[in-house]
């Protein structure tokens, strides 16, 4: 029987032989729509970038029966109030820094990077398959959100300066923008500081609102200008030694999606993770080489000012452990998983790395 019989005999038209050919799964798939507001500008295609890889992979693992939309830092909730939007309801998913969070309970810095913790890969390792993601999802719960893995830059760099910084009393009285937790710690040693979105950085730099900034490093700082306004570019970022970038879903509307959903937005989070952190050693060197050419002046954080800043940090993990059993919580997970971890890097790759660097020019 001809193929063209075939069909007429059985009553498969076009539609009829689409149907046919489609997997079964496709068919069963419900039709989702969400949207993702962003903690950061669209100019940052790394960042923002990461967070349309996440919605693009999710899509194309459903053949575009779950579609996320995403917004920048603004157009729909201001960039620091990810977090709220996701948690009422307002939107189903959030792509943004946990730590922008702290004020709520200073557990949300363990969510990106607590100050001379762990780098990028033992983050990644422990909250992968440390018990990090558990402990963490627990205490986000009581916000009403999940968490999952999003993206991560890598160690940044310590920011931008009008002036040269020597000793811990060039910080006093110095108006800060830093994120998250790390501003406590350094309000130990007289600083003050300011958190701020990443869009809102350049024009409090310009207009003197603020004497320093942090962001993230090379590439995105040369994209955001601060090298016109403030040359003294220091390292390292003691307190982001490997921050995670999470994306905060709605409990309720986690518990809805069909289990396959969950699965691909779970993986579509992982590629824009390993994506981010390819993207952000692929770029940083060169554009570090940008600013250098520009009149950017690289300069180390000192010995007592990194000696005065870690002993302000220790101290303070210890008052805040003293008085939220949450933190104490996450920060044991950590520091337990994280002191197996360096044992491992001394042994192996610190010897190597170091190696590796006093030849690699040769």
């Amino acid at each position: 029987m001809k193929r063209r019989d075939f069909i007429k005999v059985t009553g498969l038209g076009a539609a009829g032989a689409a149907t046919l050919a489609a997997p079964a799964i496709a068919q069963s798939m419900p039709e989702i729509k969400w949207r993702m507001p962003t903690s950061w500008p669209k100019s940052l295609d790394t960042l923002y970038g990461g967070a349309e890889m996440m919605a693009k992979m999710v899509a194309e693992a459903t053949d575009n029966k779950f579609q996320i939309q995403t917004f920048a830092a603004g157009e729909i909730v201001p960039g620091l109030q990810v977090l709220d939007a996701v948690q009422n309801g307002t939107c189903e998913i959030g792509h943004t820094a946990s730590y922008y969070y702290f004020g709520k309970d200073p557990t949300f810095t363990f969510g990106s990077s607590v100050p001379f913790g762990p780098n990028m890969r033992i983050n990644q390792a422990w909250y992968m398959l440390g018990g990090g993601r558990e402990v963490l999802n627990e205490f986000y719960k009581s916000y009403n959100v999940v968490s999952l893995l999003a993206g991560n830059t890598g160690c940044q760099m310590g920011g931008w300066f009008r002036k040269e910084v020597n000793t811990p009393d060039d910080l006093k009285g110095m108006k800060f923008r830093i994120g998250g937790f790390a501003g406590r710690v350094l309000q130990k040693l007289g600083t003050v500081p300011q958190q701020l979105a990443g869009g809102d950085i350049y024009p409090a730099l310009e207009k003197g609102t603020i004497d320093a900034a942090e962001w993230v490093g090379p590439y995105d700082d040369e994209k955001l200008g601060f090298y016109k306004i403030a040359p003294h570019y220091y390292y390292p970022g003691w307190w982001e030694g490997g921050p995670m970038l999470l994306a905060f879903v709605n409990l309720d509307k986690w518990n809805a999606l069909p289990k396959y959903y969950q699965s691909a937005l779970t993986q579509a989070g992982h590629y824009a993770n390993n994506y981010m952190m390819a993207r952000y050693d692929q770029a940083n060197p060169m554009a570090l080489k940008k600013l250098l050419a520009n009149g950017t002046k690289l300069h180390a954080f000192s010995p007592p000012i990194m000696d005065a800043c870690y002993r302000a940090a220790k101290e303070l993990h210890d008052e805040v452990s003293a008085t939220n059993p949450n933190f104490k919580k996450v920060y044991e997970s950590l520091t337990k998983f994280t002191g197996d971890s360096y044992a491992w890097f001394q042994v192996a790759e610190v010897g190597y790395d170091i190696f590796m660097a006093r030849h690699s020019q040769s």
